[in-house]
């Protein structure tokens, strides 16, 4: 099962308030462990939504709206994509990150292409894994 964990953001976050070396540290750690456990296939931290944009599209229509963006709960400060055999096993790596109090972070899972049923004939199966491997991800 491949998931992704969002580390939510915060103020600091928005403010765009860089780690401290012991922050920056224990989470190499963390990192090296997922890693070394296989678990970790990619992960990085974002600029602030004052670096970002957005793109709302109305049929047609196309509207830019740059940042920064309200409501910091509902922004992302960075991500894990891990490969796990569970959702259970997710969790119990995400109980071991090096965060202090106050933070959120989510793991959801992707969809397989067996999620898709019917919908996804063969033939459409067959150019999804195509595109998979040529982006290294068979």
């Amino acid at each position: 099962m491949k998931v992704i964990v969002f580390v939510k953001a915060d103020a600091d976050t928005e403010a765009g308030v860089m780690p401290t070396q012991q922050q920056l540290d224990d989470m190499t750690r963390y990192n090296e462990e997922l890693v070394n456990a296989g678990v970790m296939l990619a992960g990085e931290g974002l600029r602030p939504t004052s670096h970002a944009a957005r793109v709302r599209f109305d049929d047609k229509q196309r509207t830019v709206i740059d940042g920064p963006f309200a409501e910091t709960k509902e922004l992302i400060a960075g991500f894990w994509i891990w490969q796990v055999r569970s959702l259970d096993e997710a969790i119990e790596w995400l109980k071991r990150a090096p965060f202090g109090g106050g933070a959120e972070v989510e793991i959801r899972p992707f969809f397989e292409l067996d999620d898709f049923g019917p919908a996804l004939t063969p033939e459409l199966r067959e150019r999804e894994e195509r595109l998979a491997a040529r982006l290294g991800n068979p």
